[in-house]
């Protein structure tokens, strides 16, 4: 049985067969649940996702225990990843609680700021065999706290990626291409030759932030030029409340959570299922 392991050799895999491992954020027991469930029965390997405010709500210790249950429980490889952290002391806490992977968001500093904040956390985090994403550039739209208007938007530098990742260490890279955090206000238009520019110069994973709501199309192709870790967050929470509402609108009287959190867990299943088959990580395992 696999016990929860580090992103690193998952991506790397991904990075040679030429797939994505999606990373879905989960926010309590029903999603955590969900999410395993099915990249079990599509034997995917898997990653967990927790924001800042994620970790404040649920409790980095209970999302560590709830996973390790279906790590030992499955023989799928499942990361726990802690998403878009701007603070140091969260992460440190993050990977003595457990998590294996981590993302420092220093993408709003300038490039020497962004450089020593991501440096100070893959040089902690290496000690106990944690995986670092990085970022460089920036997504518009709102994750957790992290407001990005598109006046403020940067897409990312090949040359300077290339820099980026020999100053930090990292072992993955986020890159902004042209997605967006949250829903799309028109259609997304993704910078496929930027992408591709930045494979040619880097080795590491690369990583697409903001891929709910983009086209299946779109993410397959970025995943052909590269990409091999797929984050997805909007596309799982609107699905599940819309059912929720849906049964109580027809359930108006009901008050048993099992009853009507099922439905929200079924709406959510569907979309994991055609998101890790989209990735292609489907059967890797």
């Amino acid at each position: 049985m696999f016990k929860i392991v580090s992103t690193r050799e998952m991506l790397i895999k991904a990075q040679i067969e030429k797939y994505a491992v999606p990373a879905f954020n989960i926010h309590n027991l029903e999603t955590l649940q969900v999410v395993i469930e099915v990249a079990m029965e599509l034997r995917s390997p898997v990653i967990l996702a927790g924001t800042p405010s994620t970790i404040e709500y649920a409790g980095d210790n209970y999302i560590v225990a709830m996973a390790n249950v279906g790590a030992n429980k499955y023989d799928i490889p499942i990361a726990v990843h802690l998403d878009h952290f701007q603070e140091i002391d969260g992460i440190k806490g993050g990977i003595e609680a457990g998590f294996k992977s981590v993302m420092i968001d220093a993408s709003h500093k300038d490039f020497q700021g962004n450089v020593n904040t991501v440096k100070e956390v893959v040089e902690y985090a290496h000690r106990y065999d944690v995986a670092v994403e990085g970022e460089l550039g920036k997504l518009i739209g709102k994750e957790d706290s992290l407001i990005v208007e598109e006046k403020d938007s940067v897409y990312t530098d090949p040359e300077t990626a290339s820099e980026f990742i020999n100053l930090t260490g990292i072992d993955s890279l986020a890159v902004a291409i042209g997605t967006a955090h949250g829903l799309y206000k028109g259609s997304p238009k993704l910078d496929f030759l930027r992408l591709k520019k930045i494979k040619e110069k880097v080795r590491v994973p690369l990583v697409l932030h903001g891929a709910s709501d983009v086209g299946d199309e779109l993410v397959r192709k970025a995943i052909s030029l590269g990409i091999c870790k797929v984050n997805v967050a909007t596309d799982l929470k609107i699905p599940f409340a819309n059912a929720v509402k849906k049964y109580f609108k027809e359930n108006p009287n009901e008050n048993d959570i099992r009853k009507y959190m099922t439905p929200g867990k079924d709406a959510m299943r569907e979309v994991v299922k055609h998101k890790i088959m989209v990735c292609g990580s489907n059967g890797r395992y």
